[in-house]
């Protein structure tokens, strides 16, 4: 993610708009024609500002303890329509709590918690996200 850990500052990032044109562009050159958007913690920054502006060109959305939900109204939530796995591990007791409480209003959700793993779910308990998330995958039209 640009400007987090090592890598350098961004200015065109420092903004949700920033953020939200950076992903855009990534998808664009990418070539990708409505994806599933895997978002775990700090990608929130970038994936939440974009389900905002643009969900209806993602076929999913799957977040996973992300940071930055409380920055948007339960309303802004409501009027996503695109399919969502909220997904985390049920020993992160910090940022899951408050995440599953602000996107549990977007209209079109449903819930994985996987016993035994913490914030990094899908490396504490890889088996588990997997299967959670095929199976989410699977039933996307």
């Amino acid at each position: 993610i640009p400007g987090y850990g090592d890598s350098p500052p961004v200015e065109t990032v420092v903004t949700a708009q920033g953020r939200t044109t950076f992903l855009d562009h990534v998808l664009q050159e990418l070539g990708m024609q409505r994806p599933v958007l895997v978002s775990p913690s700090m990608s929130g920054r970038f994936s939440l500002p974009f389900l905002l502006a643009h969900g209806d060109r993602l076929a999913g959305f799957v977040p996973i303890a992300p940071v930055g939900t409380k920055d948007y109204t339960a309303e802004q939530y409501r009027g996503v329509q695109t399919p969502t796995l909220i997904l985390y591990g049920d020993r992160d007791t910090r940022l899951a709590p408050q995440a599953l409480q602000n996107l549990q209003h977007l209209p079109e959700h449903r819930v994985a918690v996987l016993p035994g793993a913490g914030h990094a779910c899908y490396l504490d308990k890889p088996d588990d996200f997997h299967r959670a998330l095929l199976g989410f995958l699977r039933q996307l039209k």
